[in-house]
């Protein structure tokens, strides 16, 4: 879903000239797709499977009604670019706070046991990539809020 609205943002009826971000975002949902489609294929006692299909078919109806909302309820680029933009950083939020409940454990326990280094690095890095481009590219906010904000915590957590 992150990776759908991030493509939707990145389009030219929302921000022109974000053909990175379309065509990292694209990557990282074709990533996604084969993911579940070999966990699909895997799953032998079709537990999983039911999940997957419902939890598509409602992110495929909530995309839905974002593109509805920001085409017909916002007739300026600058509103549609504004709304999709919020509601692009709170999905990315929610991604990215997921793993933060380790950090619950990593705390209980005093042990980095469960935090692993190479992951806090490479989000550290990607955030610094990002955070550089979103400010050369014209300060572009929303960008700046998706990983300008992991900075910090990655940088904690690295050391």
């Amino acid at each position: 879903m992150n990776c759908l609205v991030w493509i939707f943002y990145g389009t030219p009826i929302i921000t022109p000239n974000s053909v990175l971000v379309v065509t990292i975002n694209s990557v990282g949902l074709a990533l996604e797709l084969i993911y579940l489609s070999i966990f699909v294929y895997y799953d032998s006692h079709n537990k999983g499977r039911k999940k997957v299909f419902l939890g598509l078919l409602g992110e495929v109806v909530l995309f839905g009604v974002i593109i509805a909302v920001a085409l017909a309820g916002f007739h300026t680029q600058h509103s549609r670019n504004i709304t999709v933009g919020i509601v692009a950083d709170v999905f990315n939020i929610i991604m990215y706070a997921s793993p933060l409940a380790v950090m619950a454990k990593v705390y209980k326990t005093k042990s980095v046991e469960f935090m692993p280094l190479w992951l806090s690095v490479a989000n550290f890095a990607n955030g610094s990539i990002w955070t550089a481009y979103a400010l050369i590219h014209g300060i572009d906010w929303f960008i700046v809020v998706r990983y300008g904000r992991l900075l910090p915590l990655s940088l904690l957590i690295s050391l």
